[in-house]
């Protein structure tokens, strides 16, 4: 645990980073014109005053961020997170509340905050990059992860679809995910789910911010320009989970062919247990499958499952759709196996996992299987809305049921003693990681959905 005096100092970087994050955001909030609205707390509409209020609470922000999250190994995706937090809590709860209003907790009213909710992402990730450089030591550059992971990144590029502009993108993704966040190690079910958020960080910073200004429109992070480039998004979600996931095969297939340090290789052989966890992905995927399956009869979507095999019918929908879940379920146990040491944890992926596979799914194969095109669009994600529903509740149970399925069978080698110790400190370890913080961004950006489309 943390003493009285790291708490203070971490409080102090934190302030520190909070007030650079406050000036990279207190210059979007100039842009936009929203600084007399901040003053409006002191009764005033004075934009000096307003961009004086506002660095004070971005340092008193940063504060409570650099306490809460300096030890953590990974700072990017907890400023995120925390940014989402606090654009719900300030604008939408706040703000609204100290003005004598009603809270903005509708989607029309959310939806004019777009231009805030990107501010306070800005705002996460500057505070989160400049606390980094103040609490953490110079991270070792590895160079075949640099390489490994731009390759990666150009192979994946195709998915957006964009000509040699992509590769472009593609190659930049790879390129920064190697150096902003390193090579984790961690396997490959949290390197997909940590390469979907960077890959929504990159929409954010490549299809919302960068491209109108290069294109001479200005920042465009109005409702409606962020509904137009919101039809990318799946492609740079797909993009990063892609360049991620590969990057981290090419580097277990670099140590297997050039290293002469067997440990990694058997703790793998020592785990055991493979065939027993694809079994309790199968378990667990059918009981998603059969949560789903409500929301799916609801909105009549079965017929469309059906049409995967040129049929109509309902109960043909519902056995494919069962299979195609307890398939699910066994690609969730390959992945996770081994990376959800509680009951919190095994939702967090579980959700995680599931809204890829609505983006994954629904708005990409399904469709292609059926003979159209990808339904990237800000209207089909609006219609699809319900089955990211139901996807987050498929993955919540399917993350649940495989973790305490798992919990009952230990590795053969250890005993019952040993196993917990060995999962409570791999919980800790986890904690220390960026995981909540995915976790939490990716059940926001899939709960946000209806705010960036309407």
């Amino acid at each position: 645990m943390p003493n009285a005096v790291s708490v203070v100092r971490n409080a102090g970087l934190g302030a520190l980073a909070g007030l650079a994050g406050g000036l990279v955001f207190g210059g979007v909030m100039a842009e936009i014109g929203f600084l007399p609205t901040v003053a409006a707390i002191v009764r005033t509409d004075a934009p000096g005053v307003g961009f004086a209020l506002h660095l004070l609470i971005a340092a008193v922000i940063g504060a409570v961020f650099g306490a809460l999250v300096a030890r953590q190994r990974e700072l990017l995706f907890w400023g995120l997170a925390y940014g989402v937090l606090w654009w719900f809590l300030g604008p939408l709860t706040l703000l609204p509340f100290l003005l004598g209003r009603s809270v903005a907790w509708d989607v029309a009213s959310a939806q004019a905050l777009v231009p805030s909710l990107f501010g306070h992402l800005a705002y996460g990730a500057a505070t989160a990059a400049v606390l980094a450089l103040l609490v953490h030591t110079e991270r070792e550059f590895r160079p075949g992860l640099l390489v490994r992971a731009s390759a990666s990144g150009l192979l994946v590029a195709p998915v957006l679809g964009l000509g040699w502009k992509g590769l472009l993108v593609g190659l930049s993704v790879g390129a920064s995910y190697a150096v902003v966040l390193g090579d984790a190690r961690e396997g490959s079910g949290p390197a997909l789910i940590r390469g979907a958020a960077f890959g929504f960080v990159w929409w954010g910073l490549a299809a919302v911010t960068v491209s109108p200004l290069l294109d001479g429109r200005g920042l465009e992070w109005t409702p409606d320009a962020v509904r137009t480039a919101v039809e990318s998004l799946p492609g740079y979600v797909l993009l990063g989970a892609g360049t991620s996931l590969l990057s981290g095969w090419l580097g277990g297939l670099s140590r297997a062919v050039f290293s002469d340090d067997v440990r990694h290789a058997q703790e793998g052989r020592l785990t055991g247990g493979r065939v027993i966890s694809v079994w309790h992905g199968v378990i667990a995927g059918l009981a998603g499958g059969v949560l789903f399956t409500g929301v799916m009869v609801a909105v009549g979507f079965l017929p469309t499952v059906a049409a995967l095999v040129g049929s109509q019918s309902e109960v043909v929908g519902l056995v494919i759709h069962l299979l195609i879940s307890q398939v699910i379920g066994v690609t969730y146990a390959v992945f996770f196996r081994r990376r959800s040491f509680d009951a919190p944890s095994g939702i967090g992926w579980g959700v995680s996992y599931g809204f890829l596979w609505w983006v994954l799914g629904n708005l990409t194969l399904l469709p292609v299987l059926l003979g159209a095109d990808p339904q990237w669009s800000a209207a089909a994600l609006a219609v699809s809305f319900p089955s990211l529903v139901g996807h987050l509740a498929y993955g919540a149970v399917l993350g649940l049921v495989y973790q305490r399925l798992e919990e009952r069978v230990g590795p053969w080698h250890l005993t019952r003693s040993e196993a917990a110790s060995a999962r409570a400190a791999a919980r800790h370890e986890q904690t220390l990681s960026a995981a909540p913080a995915l976790w939490s961004l990716i059940t926001c950006v899939a709960l946000l959905i209806p705010v960036l489309v309407s």
